[in-house]
């Protein structure tokens, strides 16, 4: 199976699993563990790519003093992701 494009692999991961994390790092890292194949740099412009796009919502949560972070996918990204599952 050919190297899915970075945005690809963060739809379908954002699609399959809910991920959160207590910070960007340590989601990024998450994503890493289940995407082997993507570096960091890789991760993050994939991350940015779909921000830009609207197909997921923005990753860092402020809940009161907190800060964490959370990989959602926005309806257009669900849309996106299930087109990509199709292909499979």
């Amino acid at each position: 199976m050919p190297r899915l494009p970075p945005r690809d692999a963060l739809l379908r991961i954002a699609f399959r699993h809910a991920l959160t994390a207590a910070d960007a790092e340590a989601g990024v890292a998450q994503v890493a563990a289940l995407a082997p194949a993507l570096s960091a740099g890789e991760i993050h412009a994939a991350i940015a790519d779909c921000l830009a796009r609207r197909l997921i919502d923005d990753p860092i949560r402020l809940t009161g003093l907190h800060c964490h972070w959370r990989l959602t996918l926005t309806p257009a990204g669900v849309a996106a992701a299930r087109t990509l599952a199709a292909q499979d």
